[in-house]
């Protein structure tokens, strides 16, 4: 009977802490904007949209905090500098009294719209997941840096992991590289698993 009772304890620790560990995976506060984002995915990149890659960017971005705003001046849930989003805004034909980074569902469309914009002008010869690699990429440090960077390998078509190697070897500092490549890596490996149920993983072609 003592050892019965023990059991059932043991097993309801184990349960609990089960349950802590699925509640850490996924934000609670993502839960209010999984609708908006999925809408925005879908319509935009299609059926096969990579939502959970973008659900584990916007968690990178904001930890899915609307009000959120980064010492260097960063704002809301996508986390879009001013400069970005006037020029976003003005590229969509957006009015600027529209252009609001601390509303979520503008966030999740322009964040959604951008990514999708800067993964249509990665060269199709790569994979779909290389091509987001080097948008996500692009979205933290600037295109032109990684752009420039795969110019100084003197390869027609460097691999993605050859442009990768290449960071600092341009105009980008090499000191800004190791967040710049931290980057796509926490979103596609570490976060995007978490949000699996969302919808599609996109995986490294095998």
């Amino acid at each position: 009977m003592i050892r019965s009772l023990k059991a059932r304890a043991l097993l309801a620790l184990a349960l609990a802490a089960a349950a802590c560990q699925v509640g850490a995976q996924e934000p609670y506060q993502s839960t209010r904007y999984k609708l908006t984002l999925l809408r925005e995915a879908h319509r935009q990149w299609g059926l096969s949209a990579p939502v959970a890659a973008l659900a584990a960017q916007v968690q990178q971005e904001s930890a899915w905090n609307p009000q959120a705003v980064s010492r260097v001046g960063a704002q809301g849930l996508a986390q879009f500098m001013p400069a970005t989003t006037r020029w976003w805004c003005e590229r969509a034909r957006i009015a600027a009294d529209d252009c609001q980074p601390h509303n979520p569902t503008w966030a999740l469309r322009a964040m959604v719209g951008y990514d999708l914009f800067l993964w249509q002008r990665v060269s199709a010869t790569y994979s779909d997941y290389d091509r987001l690699w080097l948008a996500l990429r692009g979205y933290n440090g600037g295109e032109a840096h990684w752009r420039a960077e795969a110019r100084t390998t003197g390869l027609e078509q460097p691999t993605r992991e050859q442009i990768d190697a290449a960071c600092g070897t341009a105009r980008r500092a090499a000191l800004h590289c190791r967040e710049n490549l931290h980057y796509p890596r926490r979103i596609l490996v570490e976060l995007q698993p978490r949000y699996a149920a969302w919808g599609a993983v996109w995986e490294p072609a095998k």
